[in-house]
Formats: structure tokens, C-alpha cells, sequence
């Protein structure tokens, strides 16, 4: 069958259709929550840290008890026997609420390792770029530097540390952020050395842009995914270092309550009151289980293989 060409009718481009946009262009960080969202699971754990940051903040205001307070004649209250006296979880051998000793235990142990992780992260970050932009014998030095360090156990450090500044928090935190910032190092120093080699890096040496300038503006910038995820599985493992050394009476010092020292004196009484170990030791699991999942989600939410997935 033959067509004629007065058959067809030209109708032309729809401009419109064109030039509608169908999904909306996104960065990178709106495209990792995007998919940092699509796993329920991470979701569900990270409202449980934030639960665990706003009872740290709040707990200790639910009732009216002071977390070193001693209360002699309700002394070792279960949760339902001191729920009518507003000890919502309890009381110890000492008539302290445990609910508020809870939520100072967890403040004092996510501070402890929120201060160390910033610790790390800035002197970590700085070393890094310095010894992998520089490279050379700089690099050389550097890195067997930090190899040497990272050679001695970290509990080392801190039984010397504790020899020669005494028991307290700071110096738990000065000892930990000795040897810990070294995993910063090494994970920037790696990612350093794939970044210099790119080309908006080499424009911006060419165009006279100095060290510190393109540290700022495109190495410590592309490498916080990496850091990010880093410092997610950090925090637990420092929560739960502390509450290692609590326990063997190297952690934070008594009376002050963190999750190690509610450990330590709930196992005393693991037998007779065994709520006062249960839900100190569950907090810690939880938290920590929490932080890694959400760590892993993050992991793959900023790996940019994955991006538009």
C-alpha cells in the first residue's frame, strides 16, 4: 500500500514535554538520606539514639531525685516496688534512683565519646592530609610513625596516664584519643592519596591555590563520608572500652556514674537484685547495636557506586 505524502501532517517538537523535568536533581547529601531512609531498620535504630541523647539530656529531670542522692530506708527497691515512690527502675544498695543514675551514666559515657571521636577526627584529619598530600619521605615518616604508636596496647597508655595524672575522666579521654586519632590518620591518608590525583585538585594547584585552601575545599570535604561512617562505629566500641575499664576500676571514678560503673555495681548483686546488671548492660548492647547498624546503613548510603539506586 502506497502512501501519499499529503497523508502526513508535521506537528513538530512538544516543547512542554520536553523540557518537563521528571525527577528532580538531587545532591549528594540528599541523595544518601534518600537512600540512608529506605532501610527501616537503620531508621528504627536511629531514633533509638536519639531516644538514648534526649533521655541523657531530660532523664535526670523526670523526677526530683539527684543522681548521687541516698535515700537509706529504700534502700534496694525493685522497679515495681519504687515506681509508687517515683523510682521508676528502682533503687540501689544505697537508695539512689536508678533511672536518674541511668541517664547520668549514659551522659557521661556518650560525652566521653563524643569528646574523644572530635579529638581523633581534627588531629587524625590534619595528620592524614598532610602526610599523603606531601608524600615522599614526609609520607614515609609519617606513617611509620604512626605504625610504631599503634604498636603499643592502648591500655597501656592509660595505666601510665593514670600513674602520672591520677583517676578522672580526662584522663580516660586523653588516653583513649592517644592511640585512637591513628585510625583517623590512616583512613584519611588513604583517601587523600586517590583524591590529590584528581583533576579539580590539579587545577586548583595550578591556578596557585595553597596547601591549606585545597584541604579546606575539596580533601576534608570528600572524605567525611568515610569519616562519618568511621566515627559511627567508634562510639560504641568507646562506650564500651570505658565500661571495661569501670569494670576492672581503671574507668571513670565513683561516685560519678557512667554505664561502666552501673555494670560494675550491678553485678555485685547480679543474685539477689539482678535489675541493677540487666538494664545497664542491655543500654550498653542497645547503643551499641544501634550505632553499628546505622554505621552500615550510612556505609552504603555514601558509597557513591550506589548513588541513584
Amino acid at each position: 500500500m502506497d502512501y501519499q505524502k499529503d497523508e502526513f501532517k508535521i506537528i513538530g517538537r512538544d516543547t512542554k514535554e520536553s523540557e518537563k523535568i521528571y525527577k528532580p536533581s538531587l545532591t549528594f547529601w540528599q541523595d544518601a538520606w534518600r537512600r540512608f531512609k529506605q532501610n527501616k531498620i537503620a531508621m528504627f535504630f536511629l531514633f533509638l539514639i536519639i531516644f538514648f541523647i534526649l533521655l541523657a539530656i531530660v532523664g535526670t529531670h523526670i523526677n526530683s531525685y539527684k543522681y548521687m542522692e541516698q535515700h537509706l530506708d529504700m534502700k534496694s527497691l525493685s522497679p515495681s516496688q519504687g515506681f509508687k515512690y517515683k523510682f521508676y527502675l528502682g533503687t540501689d544498695e544505697f537508695g539512689r534512683d536508678q533511672l536518674t543514675r541511668l541517664s547520668q551514666g549514659i551522659r557521661v559515657s556518650l560525652s566521653l565519646s563524643i569528646v574523644v571521636v572530635s579529638i581523633c577526627i581534627v588531629f587524625g584529619t590534619i595528620y592524614g592530609c598532610i602526610s599523603a598530600y606531601f608524600g615522599g619521605k614526609i609520607d614515609f615518616f609519617m606513617t611509620r610513625f604512626i605504625e610504631i604508636v599503634m604498636a603499643i596496647p592502648s591500655l597501656i597508655y592509660i595505666i601510665l596516664l593514670m600513674v602520672v595524672m591520677g583517676n578522672s575522666l580526662w584522663t580516660i579521654i586523653i588516653a583513649m584519643s592517644l592511640t585512637r586519632w591513628l585510625n583517623y590518620a590512616l583512613l584519611v591518608r588513604g583517601e587523600v592519596l586517590k583524591l590529590k590525583q584528581s583533576e579539580y585538585v590539579m587545577a586548583s594547584k595550578s591556578l596557585g591555590a595553597n596547601f591549606w585552601w585545597i584541604i579546606r575545599k575539596h580533601l576534608i570535604p570528600n572524605t567525611l563520608g568515610v569519616i562519618i561512617v568511621s566515627l559511627t562505629t567508634d562510639i560504641p566500641q568507646i562506650i564500651f572500652t570505658e565500661a571495661f575499664l569501670s569494670f576492672i576500676g581503671l574507668g571513670v571514678p565513683i561516685p560519678q556514674a557512667s554505664l561502666g560503673n552501673l555494670v560494675k555495681e550491678g553485678f555485685a548483686f547480679v543474685d539477689s537484685y539482678p535489675s541493677l546488671f540487666i538494664i545497664p548492660a542491655v543500654v550498653i548492647s542497645l547503643i551499641t547495636l544501634s550505632f553499628n547498624i546505622v554505621g552500615d546503613a550510612l556505609n552504603d548510603a555514601l558509597n557513591p557506586k550506589l548513588r541513584n539506586s
